[in-house]
């Protein structure tokens, strides 16, 4: 494992590592919400884990995370405020998505899919601005 640690700058995970870990999270995301949107479609009633608020509510604490490190890095390193406040605002959007009707005519899916594709933004833009 200390192998492992040390050699992450030279396997590029210190340069964009983070960034390419919350882009991923955010295509899970996106994939999460267009199941959930066609399973409802598809099912009369619908229940579970899956549809469940909690997992939206961490799943949001985790991008907050991996977008603080991420961007707040990327802050530091080259100085631009474009790509955190970029990936803030998509934040932003999934955050008040939570606070809409879970159905199909309530929204909560696009928001938080818009949301997740700003946020993805935010963190190709920290990427490149690294680079």
């Amino acid at each position: 494992m200390t192998t492992l640690i040390r050699q992450l700058p030279r396997l590029g995970f210190a340069k964009w590592g983070l960034d390419r870990l919350a882009i991923g999270l955010s295509g899970l995301c996106l994939v999460h919400c267009i199941a959930t949107s066609v399973a409802l479609a598809l099912m009369s009633a619908a229940g579970g884990l899956l549809f469940s608020h909690v997992v939206h509510e961490v799943g949001l604490v985790l991008a907050i995370l991996l977008g603080a490190l991420a961007l707040g890095r990327g802050v530091l390193q080259h100085g631009y405020m474009l790509p955190a406040a970029v990936g803030a605002f998509g934040l932003g959007m999934m955050a008040g998505a939570l606070g809409l009707a879970h159905s199909a005519g309530g929204g909560e899916t696009l928001w938080t899919v818009l949301g997740v594709g700003v946020l993805a933004f935010g963190h190709d833009l920290n990427y490149r601005a690294t680079h």
